[in-house]
């Protein structure tokens, strides 16, 4: 096999367009009231979780039902619209701006990621916001990546990979994802 190109060097690469948008103590506080709080099991209440991410900087709307644990990077980088169901074990790995609009349903166990690494040169950090826009349901266990946008009313069908931007009022599915039909017939 000819190797025409010599590994990437991982101790050299950067963090690239990502900001942190707080202080390390702030950082360090949430890492812990996510730990104890968000992420717990043994606290079924919705309130409170809403509470504690308000309180770090998150914009939630009303009538947001997140009793089950989950995960979210960094609070001051998400912002929630009315009415949301959030799953069970989801993880919202916002390292950039994560924006879920009114009556979202993110079911059991998706992840949504704002970031990825540069594949062919030096492996820097690269942030890029995720949208999804009222009405869409990403059903369980998806994996959403940076810079995508999910359609008004779309649907993302159970074990999905989102890598590209989808359409409003339709249903996509697969690895990697693919136009399925309209949502709405």
């Amino acid at each position: 096999m000819n190797d025409e190109h010599v590994a990437i060097n991982l101790s050299k690469a950067g963090k690239g367009n990502f900001q942190r948008g707080r202080g390390r103590l702030t950082e360090a506080l949430w890492i812990l009231i996510e730990w104890a709080v968000i992420n717990n099991a043994l606290l079924p209440v919705s309130g409170v979780r809403v509470f504690l991410l308000r309180l770090f900087g998150a914009r939630i709307g009303r009538g947001v039902r997140c009793p089950h644990p989950f995960r979210v990077k960094f609070p001051w980088k998400l912002a929630v619209g009315d009415r949301c169901w959030i799953g069970d074990g989801v993880w919202l790995y916002n390292q950039a701006q994560l924006t879920i609009g009114a009556d979202v349903c993110v079911s059991q166990h998706t992840f949504i990621t704002t970031g990825s690494h540069e594949v062919a040169t030096n492996m820097d950090l690269r942030v890029d916001p995720v949208v999804i826009e009222d009405g869409a349901w990403i059903c369980a266990r998806c994996i959403v990546q940076k810079g995508v946008v999910i359609g008004r009313n779309g649907v993302i069908t159970p074990g999905s990979v989102v890598h590209k931007s989808t359409r409003e009022n339709s249903i996509y599915g697969g690895n990697p994802v693919r136009y399925i039909r309209p949502r709405f017939e």
